[in-house]
């Protein structure tokens, strides 16, 4: 809990800084835009605006998402981090949208810009600060796990090269009295666009629920076989319900000889171990039992584990069990995601195995590796 608060009072302090780095940017900006008839400059701090609105977004969204879990949410309200993520990415976008249009009124009817030294000094310390505030919450974002912060940081990063690009223009008009004020505002409004559409895409994925980072998966795979009763550890599936908040589930292998007692303490030994490594709440074990005490059932899953491994697309296969009572094999078959027609190759792994063991009644399953490279 206190690393929870720690983490939240960092999120806000840091939004606050950047509030009071982006309202004096953008009155000081505004000045200068307006005095110097730069629309360039001006969009710049249209822009500083809406980094204020994504920082106060930033610090909601934190606090809402601290709030505790309750009937309706029993998963906690941590997933709001990344809606409050998306609100960011759409007002970048709508302050891109406003930038482009403004920028593309004034390649209709031009107007010339003035410069002074003044301007061109607040344009550079603009640009400086913004890239020291830009650093500052990208490094705290990623520190945290806060993707509001860390998109704020490369936003910050991003106004540091359009604002030297203004800079830059306004050196072109000076030296060579060629204005390329309104042309930069409607690339910077691009760039603001596609800058907002890419950190927009980002959170859609998150919240649609992306694939557990491969070499994390084979970590925790690989921490639940160290037991010694585990034989394999399967189908590992991590949902996340925001920053740091994970629950999973996995199925393991074992001997069939193992008592409900035996297995109990097992499953309870994993879940401890899960949680104290990775912090991850495995909110279910399941079992595969596996034949032991039959030296034909061990000769036949060797002979079927031929046959599945020769169909393209398959990754491999486990939870294999032979009923001999009820005539049946039963087993899970890894198709990967590359495969045009999953249902096909797994129709075609049913047949093969059928055609050999025609005796037996096939209860296959088709599965998915959720951590697949």
């Amino acid at each position: 809990m206190d690393t929870k608060l720690n983490r939240n009072k960092k999120i806000i302090q840091t939004s606050m800084i950047g509030i009071l780095a982006n309202v004096f940017l953008s009155i000081f900006k505004i000045i200068v835009g307006f005095a110097s008839n730069s629309i360039a400059i001006i969009m710049d701090a249209v822009n500083n605006m809406s980094d204020v609105a994504s920082s106060v977004v930033t610090i909601v969204g934190t606090k809402l998402a601290s709030k505790l879990p309750d009937k309706k949410h029993p998963f906690g309200h941590g997933r709001i981090e990344y809606l409050s993520s998306m609100i960011i990415s759409v007002l970048i976008i709508y302050a891109g949208f406003a930038a482009f249009t403004e920028s593309v009124k004034k390649i209709i009817e031009p107007k010339t810009p003035v410069y002074h030294v003044i301007s061109l000094i607040i344009v550079i310390v603009a640009t400086l600060v913004k890239i020291f505030l830009g650093l500052y919450v990208k490094k705290v974002g990623k520190k945290v796990n806060s993707d509001s912060l860390v998109n704020s940081g490369e936003d910050a990063l991003l106004d540091a090269v359009i604002s030297t690009s203004t800079l830059i223009a306004a050196l072109i008009y000076i030296f060579f009295l060629i204005s390329l004020e309104a042309w930069l505002g409607a690339i910077i409004a691009l760039i603001i666009i596609k800058t907002g559409v890419s950190m927009l895409k980002e959170t859609i994925s998150k919240i649609l629920g992306e694939s557990i980072d491969y070499e994390l998966a084979q970590d925790i795979k690989k921490t639940i076989a160290e037991f010694d009763e585990v034989k394999g550890a399967y189908d590992l599936v991590i949902h996340n319900y925001g920053p740091d908040s994970y629950n999973g589930s996995v199925h393991i292998e074992v001997c069939d000889t193992l008592t409900a007692a035996e297995l109990d303490r097992l499953i309870r030994k994993i879940s401890n171990k899960i949680y104290e490594k990775y912090n991850i709440i495995m909110t279910a074990v399941g079992v595969y039992s596996i034949n032991t005490k039959d030296k034909d059932a061990i000769k036949v899953q060797k002979d079927i584990e031929g046959i599945v491994g020769k169909v393209e697309y398959v990754k491999g296969m486990h939870g294999f069990y032979i009923d001999k009572e009820e005539a049946a094999i039963r087993f899970d078959v890894v198709i990967s995601f590359s495969a045009d027609d999953r249902v096909r190759v797994f129709e075609e792994v049913k047949e093969a195995v059928q055609k050999k063991y025609p005796d037996y009644n096939l209860e296959l399953a088709l599965d998915s590796d959720f951590s697949e490279q």
